[in-house]
């Protein structure tokens, strides 16, 4: 039986242009790729973790333009429940300008449109879903009060916990307490706890203030080198997979998607993180973000054979 995760969080349309190199200010840079994509950190971690294996809930907000219908029409086909993901009549879609170079590396603007408005009563209606669920999943792409409101409802229940402290931002000590896991990037993680990760012993003393301000167990995203994982049992650095990439945006969302699904399957913290690995390496071999989200037998298959 699948595991029934809740996320809670953003929907994008994200706009892609690959380009030889990103531009500096003031520069136009030619022989230029467009493509459009799904996307939105909350909707690709919707989409990874439903590919990865998972009943997925979504609980989120697109507007009321072609943007937002053309969204909820590819979400369905991954399956996800849409049953708390409004409508918004008063605002546009979110959208996500995206320049990606030569190797992959990528630079977005967003603009969150429907996004801005998901708020605490939304999220409330949920709450039966939320609490009824083997795992919550969430990122800071929508309005801090839906998080605090999501984490409330989830904590209260006994419900696990993993947040994507992304885009980055500094988080107050009650929200971080309720958290069972937490994923933050280099720079997210820099932003949390105030150190800068320079070293290794950094990456560590950054994971361990996490830990003290309640977290229950931090990981820490590395990029192609893989992640550092902490908790009171574990102390480690994980390595990830290597591969040629062709762009990495929403490799971090694929990794959360397919943690959860992991983690609500019961699985040890690293096979956990050696699944996630994989389904992030396998994403940024494919343009985009939802389209690079890979299903469960590609990442088995992945796994079987590195």
């Amino acid at each position: 039986m699948k595991p029934k995760i809740t996320v809670v969080g953003s929907s994008n349309v994200d706009l892609i242009l690959k380009i030889p190199r990103l531009p500096k200010p003031g520069e136009t840079v030619l022989e230029g790729e467009f493509s459009t994509a799904q996307g939105g950190k909350g909707a690709n971690q919707a989409v990874a973790a439903a590919r990865a294996g998972g009943d997925v809930h979504f609980i989120s907000r697109v507007g009321i333009d072609d943007l937002g219908k053309n969204s909820l029409t590819a979400y369905k086909k991954d399956n996800l429940n849409l049953d708390y993901c409004v409508t918004d009549d008063a605002a546009s879609n979110g959208v996500a300008l995206i320049f990606v170079n030569a190797k992959g590396e990528n630079s977005i603007g967003v603009a969150s449109g429907a996004n801005g408005n998901l708020d605490r009563k939304q999220v409330r209606k949920a709450a039966h879903v939320i609490e009824s669920s083997a795992l919550v999943l969430m990122q800071l792409e929508t309005p801090i009060e839906s998080v605090e409101e999501a984490i409330t409802i989830a904590a209260a229940a006994g419900v696990p916990i993993i947040l994507n402290p992304a885009p980055a931002r500094v988080l107050d000590d009650n929200i971080l307490r309720s958290v069972s896991i937490l994923t933050p990037n280099e720079t997210e993680t820099e932003i949390l706890t105030g150190i800068s990760l320079t070293s290794d012993e950094h990456i560590r003393r950054a994971a361990q203030s996490l830990l003290e301000k309640g977290v229950g167990t931090v990981i820490i995203t590395l990029g192609a080198r893989g992640v550092y994982a902490a908790n009171n049992d574990t102390n480690a650095f994980i390595p990830g997979f290597t591969v040629t990439p062709v762009d990495t945006t929403g490799a971090g969302d694929i990794f959360n998607g397919a943690l959860a699904v992991s983690v609500a399957e019961g699985k040890s913290l690293s096979e956990a993180i050696r699944f996630a690995n994989a389904a992030a390496a396998l994403s940024v071999t494919k343009l985009g973000a939802q389209p690079s989200a890979h299903h469960r037998d590609d990442i088995e298959h992945f796994l079987r054979t590195h």
